[in-house]
């Protein structure tokens, strides 16, 4: 009789302990050679991840507080981003921008208007020996560091105080200038009537230029060279354009200095001198010869007058 092996499974035992394994070696292949990469446990679960590769050639360094700035614009932010990455020399007017850009020329004269209040941008004008003023663009691309870097304004002597005007000195005195402005023409017969149709002609201004607001002080100093422009036989409208035509888009810097030189670059000249015409009276009849003769008033002719003759009877 035999005797069954205790140590030993049973066939269907090991056939089904055999697939298990089977199925599990199925599920759960694993092979050292296995490079995927495992889930880092600090990764965030939500927003952003990068995926990011070290530049070696054509990058620009821009520091996170002009990408992350709380106070400017996407545009600004982007426009100033963009100026960072251009070579020097580069055209950065509103003009070039545009044609680089989809945005309008508002737009972009808006964003750049940004960058230069936080100081990524400063713009300066100025006046080249032709007589022309140009605009010199700087980006900055740290604009605390650039403060720390300049060099502090001279320390101001204390003022001391002034004695009190002579008698002799008059009372109305007009005040000067804060800032000085370029001379202008004076007209040779500076007539009360012609001076305010020049101080009329400049207030107007900021009908047709917005950007010409002009101060009571800024008036006063232009007001004679647009006497010498209506002494010359130019009209108001004549004046306007002139003042008024290729203005920069978002305005002059200093309207008083702009237009000071304009009325003194742009004069038209005097006009052409013309020898007056002799009065040509009315013809009058004599009162005692009954001739005709030209006079202002009714009377005598030179003949009747220089022989006396009396009156017709």
């Amino acid at each position: 009789m035999d005797t069954q092996n205790p140590s030993a499974p049973p066939r269907a035992q090991s056939a089904s302990g055999g697939n298990q394994s089977h199925a599990r070696a199925t599920r759960h292949p694993r092979s050292r050679t296995d490079t995927r990469r495992r889930p880092n446990a600090s990764a965030p679960t939500s927003g952003i991840t990068h995926d990011n590769t070290r530049h070696t050639t054509r990058f620009t360094v821009i520091g996170n507080h002009l990408t992350q700035h709380r106070e400017l614009s996407l545009l600004a932010i982007g426009l100033g981003c963009h100026i960072q990455s251009l070579p020097a020399g580069s055209r950065v007017d509103i003009k070039s921008l545009t044609t680089r850009f989809p945005e309008g020329a508002a737009r972009i004269a808006a964003a750049l208007r940004e960058l230069e209040t936080h100081g990524y941008l400063r713009r300066e004008r100025e006046r080249t020996p032709a007589g022309r003023i140009i605009t010199r663009t700087t980006s900055c691309n740290h604009p605390q560091v650039a403060a720390q870097r300049a060099p502090t304004a001279p320390r101001r002597q204390p003022a001391t105080v002034s004695a009190p005007p002579t008698p002799s000195e008059p009372p109305h005195a007009p005040r000067k200038h804060p800032r000085t402005l370029p001379a202008v023409p004076h007209p040779s017969s500076p007539t009360p009537a012609l001076l305010q149709q020049a101080a009329d002609t400049l207030t107007d201004l900021r009908r047709q230029a917005p950007h010409l607001l002009l101060t009571a002080l800024d008036t006063a100093h232009l007001t004679p060279g647009v006497a010498a422009w209506l002494e010359r036989e130019a009209t108001p409208a004549s004046v306007h354009h002139a003042l008024t035509h290729s203005l920069p888009p978002d305005g002059p810097r200093h309207p008083a200095a702009l237009l000071s030189h304009r009325l003194t670059a742009l004069i038209p000249p005097s006009p052409p001198f013309h020898a007056p015409q002799p009065t040509r009276h009315p013809l009058q009849n004599c009162e005692t010869c009954d001739r005709a003769y030209r006079a202002p008033e009714p009377g005598r002719c030179r003949d009747c007058t220089e022989n006396g003759a009396g009156s017709k009877p």
